[in-house]
């Protein structure tokens, strides 16, 4: 199995990034071309998840019950990859079976992990909810990833809900989705989203006082 090490962001600019909603973030990006690192589809497993930090990448491989062994699907090699406040990120290919679950959560959320992507499945819900874990997952299935799955690579850039993450990439998840904030473009994504959100302070501060939608929409452009 392939094992990069990761340069990961300054722990202060993960933390600006974070406070901001992804809707915020996803103006960020498009004002800088990035709009392609939105991630449309995987969503929280449960209400409530959120969490900001750099990309940890797994990169699975995938077959029928029995093409793999017990060894190979590794979930371990991921948690012992992760630093704390890492968010692992997982392409599995979109498909149905569970490469997570609660015991995974537990020891991630013991270990300060700040959160999972799969692109694929992940199981054991009201574990995930009961350790408060955040989980960001395209299925909910009972169907163990054993034998169906292969750890082939951590840290190597991967593709997840169509969208290309590099190890270190900073993601951040709320209710509304996942971004992806590439490193080299975060202090400007940050920069440009703090005037969004002076914007949206300053446009409900209108809207209460009686000012009609439509003419806030007009002064203030990203709402």
């Amino acid at each position: 199995m392939d094992h990069e090490e990761i340069t990961r962001p300054d722990p202060d600019l993960v933390t600006r990034l974070g406070a901001f909603p992804t809707s915020t973030l996803a103006n960020a990006l498009d004002e800088l071309s990035h709009h392609e690192n939105v991630l449309a589809t995987i969503k929280g497993v449960a209400p409530g998840f959120r969490f900001a930090g750099p990309a940890l990448t797994v990169k699975e491989l995938t077959g029928d019950p029995g093409t793999y062994t017990s060894a190979d699907f590794a979930v371990g090699a991921m948690i012992d990859a992760a630093e704390a406040g890492d968010v692992i990120v997982v392409e599995e290919g979109g498909v149905p079976y569970s490469t997570w679950g609660g015991m995974a959560s537990l020891a991630a959320k013991t270990k300060g992990v700040a959160g999972l992507i799969v692109d694929g499945g992940v199981r054991d819900l009201e574990e995930i909810v009961a350790f408060d874990f955040p989980v960001f997952a395209r299925h909910l299935v009972p169907t163990t990833g054993r034998t169906r799955l292969k750890v082939e690579a951590i840290n190597v850039p991967v593709t997840v809900d169509e969208v290309r993450v590099e190890p270190g990439d900073i993601m951040i998840a709320d209710g509304t989705g996942i971004v992806c904030i590439p490193v080299d473009a975060a202090e400007k994504i940050a920069q440009l989203a703090e005037v969004f959100a002076r914007n949206d302070d300053a446009a409900a501060i209108e809207i209460r006082k009686g000012t009609s939608f439509s003419q806030v929409m007009a002064k203030f452009s990203r709402i």
